[in-house]
């Protein structure tokens, strides 16, 4: 979009939204991601909005507002990509929840003792943010298979509906803060020092993840299928009950049979799918697709 950067007001003295604004930035919000902003997250939008309406030099709410709704269809479609990366929470870590990462462990496992050489495990982290879940997986993995006395194949895909989010997913490097939460030894052997604060995953590891646009409202879409794992974390929670529900049940239908979804732990309740029967592991959700 054309816009001029401007220093007529600053994010201090920025309009107010009143609530018809906000009713309408939250149903545009919710129509295109599935994502809702609860009234007490008035202030955080108001905050993201300003930034971003700062630096296009726009005054207005309902005039961004319009921008957005009516503008040219590939302007737009960039602007509402940097919004929606300004608007989710990119709140992730290496090996982020131990006890879902156990069950993987032991999935993994289980799939090396139970296959014959040449099988392939195919992965998918869902609302993969800027890599650290599908890079964990990886090494995870990787580990497991090199014990194996047979030659085993694996691939992740990495999904997430924010472009640029998925642009340092791909490139795969990381703060050295970040990097330090993993074992010293995972660390020294998967990743190599750009600089003195920061580091990238190699290519044992990139060669073997993928990141791809995709909005989980549109998982009927997805090409992803007869997934042996899938991992969904920390997701779940931006959406309605109803939306959760549809969600996961969309991700049940994409499971082999054998297949495990890894759910955060209470992020959803009182569901069942009958193609799914409940994983019993301390400390987590997760469900395998029966046989």
């Amino acid at each position: 979009m054309g816009y001029a950067v401007t220093d007529r007001w600053s994010i201090k003295n920025a309009p107010a939204m009143d609530a018809e604004q906000f009713q309408l930035w939250q149903a545009l919000l919710e129509e295109r991601t599935g994502m809702t902003l609860a009234p007490e997250r008035k202030p955080f939008l108001e905050t993201s909005l300003n930034i971003r309406m700062r630096e296009l030099g726009i005054d207005g709410y309902d005039t961004y507002y319009e921008q957005l709704v009516t503008g040219a269809t590939e302007a737009r479609a960039m602007e509402w990509s940097v919004l929606v990366d300004r608007l989710t929470v990119q709140e992730t870590s290496f090996f982020r929840h131990p006890g879902s990462f156990a069950l993987v462990e032991d999935f993994v496992n289980r799939f090396a003792a139970e296959r014959a050489a040449g099988a392939t495990l195919n992965a998918w982290s869902v609302g993969c943010s800027t890599g650290e879940e599908a890079y964990s997986l990886a090494m995870l993995i990787q580990e497991r298979f090199a014990d194996a006395d047979k030659e085993l194949f694996y691939g992740i895909t990495g999904t997430d509906i924010s472009l640029p989010t998925l642009a340092k997913a791909r490139r795969g490097v990381f703060g050295r803060r970040r990097v330090e939460q993993i074992d010293p030894r995972l660390r020294q052997t998967y990743f190599t020092e750009v600089d003195a604060n920061t580091l990238q995953a190699g290519d044992t590891l990139r060669e073997r993840v993928c990141f791809a646009y995709l909005n989980v409202l549109n998982l009927d879409q997805a090409p992803m299928d007869n997934m042996d794992l899938i991992f969904c974390q920390n997701m779940l929670i931006y959406f309605r009950r109803w939306r959760k529900r549809q969600i996961v049940t969309r991700l049940a239908g994409r499971l082999a049979p054998g297949g495990l979804l890894v759910l955060g732990p209470g992020e959803i309740t009182d569901w069942q799918d009958p193609r799914l029967e409940r994983v019993q592991f301390a400390d987590t959700l997760a469900f395998r697709r029966r046989q």
